[in-house]
């Protein structure tokens, strides 16, 4: 009998981030209070699976939603840099026209590939360590489920190649909400189908639901 395996995909809980930058893997970028309570909301929502293997991107903000998670089931998390945020050659500035990186022409040269894309980390190298890392996980916990805490972009990306979607997108259009579980069920080594929920969705900011803000 073919044995069934789920790995989630979860989006790290909302950072403390008052000046707006894009992060990306700066250290030293930690969960908001509200980002803390984002994981342990998605805690209480897995506490009853059968989640038997976690692993989390290094960065801070990424350790901290594991945290409730962990102590929640039991399990000690590994660390994987294949989960990690991408690259971007705007981090640590602001990302935007009026107030942002945009404003700087020089800065316009980095955009000038948005297939590739020219301001960071290729879509397909980020696949290509999203799937590996995933595949890893179903090995380690097959027949039951593991959960990965990653990053807005890496988990898109790889969504949106299994589903067959085009990788260059618009960053608005991502569903992938804060403290979001995407879920790849597979059947012996096949995914067979995906899922995606909102466990912290009533946790939310407003500003979430309504414009894009760089940085995952």
């Amino acid at each position: 009998m073919t044995e069934t395996t789920v790995v989630h995909l979860m989006r790290h809980g909302e950072v403390y981030n008052p000046t707006g930058v894009l992060y990306g893997r700066i250290p030293d970028f930690h969960l908001s209070d509200l980002g803390r309570k984002m994981a342990e909301r998605v805690a209480e929502h897995v506490a009853g699976r059968d989640i038997v293997h976690l692993v989390s991107s290094p960065l801070e903000r990424a350790q901290e939603t594991m945290e409730p998670i962990a102590k929640t089931l039991g399990l000690t998390p590994d660390i994987d840099e294949r989960v990690i945020e991408a690259a971007n050659l705007f981090e640590g500035k602001k990302f935007g026209v009026g107030d942002g990186a945009l404003r700087n022409p020089g800065a316009w040269w980095l955009l000038r590939n948005p297939i590739k894309p020219s301001w960071g980390e290729p879509y397909q190298q980020l696949v290509r360590r999203m799937r590996d890392a995933i595949e890893t996980a179903r090995q380690k916990a097959a027949g039951h489920e593991a959960l990965i805490v990653s990053h807005q972009l890496p988990i898109w990306i790889v969504r949106s190649a299994i589903e067959g979607r085009r990788l260059p997108h618009d960053p608005r259009r991502r569903q992938c909400s804060l403290a979001s579980l995407t879920s790849f069920t597979f059947h012996g080594d096949s995914i067979v189908s995906v899922g995606y929920a909102e466990p912290a969705k009533d946790l939310l900011p407003v500003k979430n639901a309504k414009k894009f803000v760089a940085g995952a």
